[in-house]
């Protein structure tokens, strides 16, 4: 009867053993076939920002838009400059004519407007530079946002940005997704565009 118990034991004692070999003969394969689909589901890619900026059509509209300011407002101070000149010119010969005192009073005065039309081309160079700037940063922004979108709608896991500040050494061509970001940057630059048109002409016909 002992004899009987004690094998009936051992039997139990073995199927277990396998059993728990078995589950953790499984558990590794579970583990091993998750790792592999974790590493086979990683999807990266790298967009060169640099030529991003530079084929972004709401990027060059924003430089059009300040280049125009600059040569506008430039050329109102450009006039006042040219007239200086012509005075400062004019002083040279006239001093002579109209005496020292004549010449210091006037030479004062012409000093006083060199050094207010040089504040003022400062003044422009800052404005014009805060106002771009700061349009600039919410560009930016906003294309960060939509690349974060993108990549969450399109299912990356990464990506990277590379550029006049590199933080990519070496990355394969196909990896590069710059052009379809553009296309889809200025796809969406534009139906705004298209938007804002439309609004604009049904406020007129009202």
């Amino acid at each position: 009867m002992k004899s009987e118990i004690h094998k009936y034991q051992k039997t139990i004692k073995n199927s277990m053993s396998k059993k728990g070999l078995f589950i953790i003969a499984m558990a590794v394969s579970l583990f091993s076939c998750q790792k592999a689909v974790e590493v086979k589901e990683v999807k990266t890619a790298y967009v060169d920002t640099s030529e991003l900026m530079k084929e972004y059509t709401e990027a060059k509209d924003l430089e059009a838009k300040y280049k125009a300011q600059s040569e506008e407002k430039g050329r109102q101070l450009e006039a006042e400059i040219n007239r200086f000149k012509q005075d400062a010119a004019n002083f040279q010969s006239q001093a002579q004519a109209n005496g020292q005192e004549w010449a210091q009073k006037r030479g004062a005065e012409l000093q006083k407007r060199e050094q207010q039309l040089g504040y003022a081309q400062q003044a422009l160079a800052q404005q014009l530079q805060q106002e771009s700037g700061a349009e600039m940063d919410t560009l930016v922004t906003g294309v960060k946002k939509f690349i974060k979108a993108y990549g969450k709608k399109n299912g990356y896991t990464y990506i990277y940005g590379t550029g006049d500040v590199a933080s990519i050494l070496y990355a394969e061509d196909k990896l590069d997704i710059t052009k379809d970001i553009i296309k889809a940057l200025n796809d969406k630059y534009k139906a705004t565009d298209k938007k804002e048109e439309k609004a604009e002409k049904e406020e007129t016909k009202k």
